[in-house]
């Protein structure tokens, strides 16, 4: 008979398995926790119904072409704890304003949503008292500006320091 002892430091059929042990063994743990965290961070939902979010599309861009071709700018300053929004037409001129309310949306998070209701300072100024942590942020600023349908001012934005850059 043969003998079947090792010697040591030999390449072995066990040790060919614990290393495919081990090497899959991580691959699949790494996989496992990248599903936990992405599955936890993000709800993933962008619209509850694709198919008529895609209906309205063509609807949306007409109105928004509608809105640029006034040539309106919205001026939106965020510092020291407080957010001002001002429209003005294309000769600098600030607009008079009935309600402006400003939803605030993190881009890949639902966490810290909210949508604030700006106060009249006078017939052209709306500010409110809230802060916004840092990062970057969609602001989305629905004025009524006498139009039929309320200026819509989308834009992506960074807070840094609580000041907007």
């Amino acid at each position: 008979m043969a003998n079947r002892a090792s010697n040591p430091g030999q390449f072995t059929g066990r040790h060919m398995l614990l290393l495919m042990l081990a090497f899959f063994g991580v691959i699949i743990t790494v996989n496992v926790t990248m599903a936990v965290f992405a599955s936890t961070s993000w709800s993933g939902l962008i619209v509850k119904n694709s198919y008529v979010a895609s209906q309205k599309f063509n609807a949306k861009a007409a109105e928004g072409r509608a809105q640029a071709a006034l040539g309106w700018q919205g001026r939106l300053e965020i510092a020291d704890g407080a957010i001002r929004y001002r429209l003005v037409d294309g000769d600098g001129r600030a607009l008079p304003l009935g309600t402006v309310t400003a939803s605030f949306r993190r881009p890949v998070s639902v966490d810290d949503d909210r949508t604030v209701t700006l106060a009249a300072q006078d017939r052209t100024l709306h500010a409110a008292a809230e802060r916004l942590g840092d990062g970057v942020w969609i602001a989305e600023i629905l004025s009524d500006a006498g139009l039929e349908r309320p200026y819509r001012d989308v834009r992506r934005i960074v807070i840094r320091e609580g000041r907007l850059q």
